[in-house]
C-alpha cells in the first residue's frame, strides 16, 4: 500500500538546476551568495551569475558539449558551485569525486563516468596526475593552479571574457546534471545518474518542511561532492537568496569560530559533528547563540545525542535551536523525509520524535515491505522502505542489472533500509537490509574492501562486516582474513595494507583471524554469522 506524504504536492518548476538555484539571487545580486569561513572571501549572488556563464561560455570553447562529463576533485571553497553551476549551464554532467579517494579510486570514476576534464586544485594534483596515468583525460584543470601548477589552465581561464555565452537546450526530465557514485545496495561503487528535474525536485520539495530565508547563513562543512552537500547546503541555500558559508574540510575549532564569527543561522550535518557538540569542552568557548537549526543526515542519529546536543546549546540561546534528522541516499537526490522546522508540521501533527527521520517530503509516496515475504507490512510494523517521486534517479551509469535490482519497473527505489512508520506519518528507520557499512555520513562497501584485501598475497580469503562503536555510534570496519599457507601476517600488516590502498573512511579498523569465511552453498558470504562473533 503506497503511504503518501502527509504535505500536499508541489509544483516542480520545469527548469535547468541553474536556471532554477539562481533565480533568487537576481533581485539580490549584491548580498552575498557565497563567504569562505576561513578567509572570509565574497562571492554576491550577481557575480555567481556572471562567473557561472563564463565558465558555461570557455567549457563550450574547450569543445565540451551537451552530455560530456567534467569529474571535480576539490574540497568545499566558494568556486566549487561556480564550477558546478557553469558545467551544468553548459549542458554538461559534473561528476564530483570524493577528496579521500586514492589514485586508483580517482581513475576508476575517472574511466567509468568517461569523464573528459578533470577539475581539481593544487593540493590534490599529485593524486590527480597518478589517476589520469591510469585513466587518461582531454585536460586538467587546475583551480588555483598559479600557485606551482602554472603550466595548467586555472580559475580565471574559466572565467575569460573572450568566449561567447551559449544557451543551451536543456532537457530537465532526461538530461543528467549529476553523476555521483555510491555503491548503491551492494558492491563496488556505481554512477548514480541525477537528472535537473531530480534535483530541482529535491529542493522544492524541502521548501515547505524547512523555512530558509534570505537572511540565512548555513555553514558549509560537509563536502559538496556529497550529495547531502550539493542539494541541501549548497544548491537550497542558494535557491533561497541566503549566503553558504564554506569550510574546505571539519575541524571542530574553526567550525566553531566560523559559526560565532559570520553568525550562522542553520548547521547541516552528521552524527559525529553533533557528538562533539554534545561532548567537546571547547564548544563552551564560542558564542553559538546565532544557530537556529541544527539538521543531521547521512547516517543514523542516535534519539539521546540529539536532545543531549540540544540541551547543551540551548543554553546559550534563550529563544532555542533545534536538532533533528532527515533521511536520504544519492539516489534520491538525496531527501526523502525530514523533520520540519518548528511550525511547518503537517495538519494535525507535531514535530516527530528525536529518533525519527521525520516525514515524507510532498510529491513522495512510501512503502514499507516485509523482507521476509515481499508484501506490505502490516500497520505498526517494520518493513524495508520503498521511495517513489520525482526525485528518484534515473538509474545507474552502463549498469542496468544494478539499476533493475534497485529500481523497480513501477518506479519504486528499494532503498535497502527497514523503517517504521508511527499514525502521524512520522517515519523512524531502525536496521538495514543491506550490507553497506556507514561511517561518518559515507557508504562503506564490503565487496569493495573484500576485492582490496585478497589481492594481498598472504590473504587466502576474507570478509567485511560493520562493527558499532559504543562511543560514537558509527560502524567501522572489521575485517575477517584467513591467512595464505605458511603467511604469518599481523593484524598490523594487514591494516596498513589497506591504508595504503583505500580512503580513510574505508579503512580497515580491526582484524581477526579466522579458518574459513562462511558462507553459503551458492558461495554468498554468511555475514550474519560473523556478526555472531563480534
Amino acid at each position: 500500500m503506497a503511504l503518501a506524504s502527509p504535505y500536499p504536492d508541489v509544483e516542480i518548476p520545469n527548469l535547468s538546476v541553474p536556471e532554477f538555484v539562481l533565480a533568487a539571487g537576481k533581485d539580490r545580486s549584491d548580498a552575498p551568495a557565497l563567504i569562505d569561513g576561513l578567509k572570509g572571501d565574497v562571492i554576491t549572488h550577481g557575480q555567481l551569475a556572471q562567473y557561472v556563464d563564463r565558465v558555461a561560455a570557455n567549457l563550450h570553447a574547450r569543445g565540451l558539449r551537451k552530455g560530456d562529463v567534467v569529474a571535480v576533485f576539490c574540497p568545499n571553497t566558494p568556486w566549487f558551485p561556480v564550477v558546478f553551476h557553469g558545467i551544468a549551464a553548459a549542458g554538461c554532467v559534473m561528476s564530483p569525486i570524493n577528496s579521500l579517494y586514492t589514485p586508483d579510486e580517482i581513475a576508476f570514476q575517472l574511466k567509468d563516468s568517461g569523464a573528459k576534464i578533470l577539475i581539481t586544485i593544487n593540493l590534490f594534483m599529485d593524486r590527480a596526475l597518478a589517476a589520469v596515468e591510469k585513466s587518461p583525460v582531454d585536460e586538467i584543470i587546475v583551480l588555483n593552479g598559479f600557485e606551482g601548477y602554472e603550466s595548467y589552465p586555472n580559475i580565471f581561464d574559466l572565467l575569460g571574457e573572450d568566449a561567447p555565452s551559449v544557451q543551451v537546450d536543456i532537457d530537465p526530465a532526461n538530461d543528467l546534471v549529476t553523476l555521483p557514485y555510491s555503491s548503491g545496495t551492494t558492491g563496488l561503487p556505481k554512477g548514480v545518474m541525477l537528472t535537473h528535474r531530480n534535483l530541482v525536485a529535491n529542493v522544492a520539495q524541502c521548501r515547505p518542511l524547512i523555512s530558509l530565508g534570505e537572511d540565512e547563513r548555513i555553514i558549509a562543512v560537509l563536502p559538496f561532492f556529497h550529495i547531502y552537500g550539493l542539494t541541501v547546503l549548497m544548491n537550497q541555500g542558494l535557491a533561497w537568496g541566503g549566503a553558504v558559508v564554506t569550510l574546505p574540510r571539519f575541524d571542530l575549532e574553526d567550525f566553531l569560530r566560523t559559526i560565532q564569527d559570520h553568525k550562522i543561522t542553520r548547521a547541516f550535518v552528521a552524527p559525529p559533528i553533533l557528538l562533539a557538540l554534545a561532548k567537546h569542552p571547547m564548544v563552551d568557548q564560542y558564542d553559538l547563540s546565532s544557530l537556529t537549526s541544527i539538521l543531521s543526515g547521512a547516517a543514523p542519529l542516535d534519539e539521546q545525542l540529539a536532545l543531549a546536543a540540544q540541551e547543551r546549546l540551548r543554553k546559550g540561546n534563550p529563544d532555542g535551536v533545534s536538532v533533528a534528522q532527515g533521511y536520504g541516499m544519492t539516489e534520491l537526490s538525496p531527501v526523502s523525509h525530514t523533520t520540519p522546522d518548528i511550525g511547518r508540521e503537517p495538519a494535525g501533527a507535531g514535530q516527530p520524535p528525536k529518533g525519527s527521520v521525520g516525514y515524507a517530503v510532498p510529491n513522495t509516496e512510501c512503502r514499507l515491505i516485509d523482507p521476509g515475504t515481499g508484501e506490505d507490512a502490516a500497520p505498526g510494523e517494520r518493513g524495508e522502505l520503498w521511495v517513489r517521486g520525482p526525485q528518484v534517479m534515473k538509474g545507474y551509469l552502463n549498469n542496468e542489472e544494478a539499476t533493475r535490482s534497485t529500481l523497480d519497473s513501477e518506479g519504486w527505489l528499494h532503498t535497502g533500509d527497514v523503517a517504521i512508520v508511527d499514525e502521524h506519518g512520522a517515519y523512524t528507520v531502525v536496521d538495514r537490509v543491506k550490507e553497506l557499512i556507514k561511517y561518518k555520513g559515507y557508504q562503506v562497501a564490503p565487496a569493495e574492501l573484500e576485492a582490496v584485501l585478497i589481492n594481498h598475497p598472504e590473504i587466502a580469503d576474507a570478509a567485511v562486516i560493520g562493527v558499532p562503536d559504543k562511543e560514537s555510534g558509527e560502524e567501522l570496519p572489521k575485517a575477517f582474513v584467513v591467512r595464505s599457507p605458511g603467511s604469518e601476517i599481523t593484524e598490523e600488516a594487514v591494516m596498513a595494507y589497506m591504508a595504503e590502498k583505500v580512503a580513510p573512511h574505508k579503512k580497515i579498523r580491526f582484524v581477526e583471524f579466522i579458518e574459513a569465511v562462511p558462507k553459503s552453498a551458492a558461495g554468498k558470504i554468511l555475514r550474519k554469522d560473523l556478526k555472531a562473533r563480534v
